[in-house]
């Protein structure tokens, strides 16, 4: 028996022309179990998915523009709030869990980036070395969101399909990640959306990866590969996204700070599920009560903290569960209502023809890495200090070519009037000794010693 299938340009004509049967993933879900994924996969087209939660791992890259004179910024704060600036003259990355230098846990990076998505002016602070081509050595100034050439969401590890839920054990409270966990079992937290989370829909990533379409932030993202401790073996895939920090809304980006642990923000994704096939609509029509997640004790300081109890989201969203024989309650941190409106948004957006679906360039990997740190003792290499001079050679130095340091770009050649310097026919630098007058133009510049 041949297997029907759908092709994405069939549900994209659908689309364009407002005609296509769209459905968010809980609603595919309740479908699925009425009617069974081979009508489901009949009857629709198009599943949205969608999560809001805390997503450490994220921040953006940000461009000031030169300013007069021209700074090659060395350090950046904004807001109080360092940036790394190691990439370029007005180039930074802000994290998201920078903490502020003088406000600590209740203000950082995450709090930044919602300033200025909320259009409020941020204080720019900037140090450096200075330089012939950039001679300014500080700079401060108030900017907005509006001001920066560029800003660009990008976040190493987002959307996790699922994830661990917490508890603890010891008789302290304790604050993590995870939230505020109560002594002797008192609580359990946990996070993801279940049956709405985009990776769990689409578990063998038929339809998600390099370069697909995403909902970010209220705007169309992308995905740029698999996420920082991409583990699908384990259930644990991820997503690296990005997208124009710009065209984005702080009702889906929020900053937050959990109480002793640091800051971080609540970032809104939803992902629109192709239904190609049937096995496509049966993966879309999964429930809570079929997504299972463990209980890990946070009580036990280790990194293989002990598995307390294996449950489902559905356990976890009844509000308790039951640990040694006692009820203990349960809470969220995501946020299903804005997970379902973030679904909701994307699937107006495709019945109203405004977002078309794409292939994946590259679909993700089925298999991740997530190793431990191994700690061993450093084993001391030999510091090589260059002998090239910062000022002109003596008389009766001559030079030669270091080829460890050398990677011919060619730099000598309009540097040195006496003719040294020259491409061979296989366009590496040669050079005729006996031609340098030790004039020292080349010495700090380029690898010759």
């Amino acid at each position: 028996m041949k297997v029907r299938r759908k092709k994405i340009q069939e549900i994209n004509k659908k689309i364009s022309q407002q005609k296509a049967i769209v459905l968010t993933a809980d609603g595919m879900t309740q479908l699925v179990r009425e009617i069974g994924p081979e009508k489901a996969f009949s009857e629709v087209d198009v599943v949205t998915t969608g999560t809001f939660g805390a997503m450490c791992s994220s921040g953006a890259f940000l461009n000031f523009g030169h300013s007069e004179p021209p700074i090659k910024m060395q350090r950046v704060w904004l807001n109080e709030v360092e940036a790394y600036t190691g990439i370029a003259a007005v180039d930074a990355y802000l994290g998201v869990a920078q903490l502020s230098e003088t406000k600590g846990m209740a203000y950082g990076g995450g709090h930044v980036l919602e300033d200025l998505v909320r259009r409020k002016p941020v204080i720019l602070k900037a140090i450096a070395y200075g330089t012939n081509c950039y001679p300014r050595k500080a700079l401060e100034t108030q900017l907005t969101l509006d001001d920066l050439n560029q800003a660009i969401l990008l976040n190493p590890r987002n959307a996790y399909e699922r994830y661990n839920a917490a508890t603890n054990s010891s008789s302290k409270t304790l604050h993590t990640y995870m939230g505020t966990l109560l002594p002797n079992f008192g609580n359990v937290t946990f996070a993801g959306c279940g049956e709405l989370s985009p990776l769990i829909n689409d578990p063998e990533f038929r339809t998600i990866g390099l370069g697909t379409k995403i909902f970010l932030g209220r705007t169309i993202g992308y995905v740029i590969g698999p996420g920082t401790q991409h583990n699908p073996e384990s259930g644990f895939a991820t997503l690296m996204v990005s997208g124009n920090l710009k065209e984005m809304s702080s009702e889906f980006l929020r900053a937050a700070t959990f109480p002793g642990y640091g800051c971080t923000m609540f970032i809104g994704i939803g992902i629109a599920i192709p239904i190609l096939d049937s096995d496509l609509a049966r993966t879309t029509g999964i429930s809570d009560e079929e997504i299972f997640v463990n209980i890990l004790d946070y009580g036990i300081p280790s990194r293989n903290r002990p598995i307390v109890k294996k449950v489902t989201y559905a356990e976890l969203k009844s509000g308790e569960i039951k640990i040694n024989g006692q009820r203990v309650k349960t809470s969220s941190l995501s946020s299903y209502a804005r997970a379902q409106k973030i679904a909701q948004l994307l699937k107006s957006w495709i019945k109203e023809g405004r977002f078309l679906l794409n292939e994946p360039v590259e679909r993700l990997p089925q298999v991740g890495s997530f190793k431990p740190l191994v700690e061993r003792m450093p084993v001391v290499q030999p510091v090589l200090i260059s002998n090239i001079p910062s000022s002109p050679a003596k008389s009766g130095s001559s030079i030669f070519k270091d080829d460890s340091l050398c990677v011919d770009c060619g730099l000598c050649l309009s540097l040195c009037s006496s003719g040294v310097f020259s491409r061979g026919a296989d366009s590496k630098i040669v050079a005729k000794l006996e031609n340098c007058t030790n004039c020292g133009r080349c010495c700090g510049h380029v690898s010759w010693k």
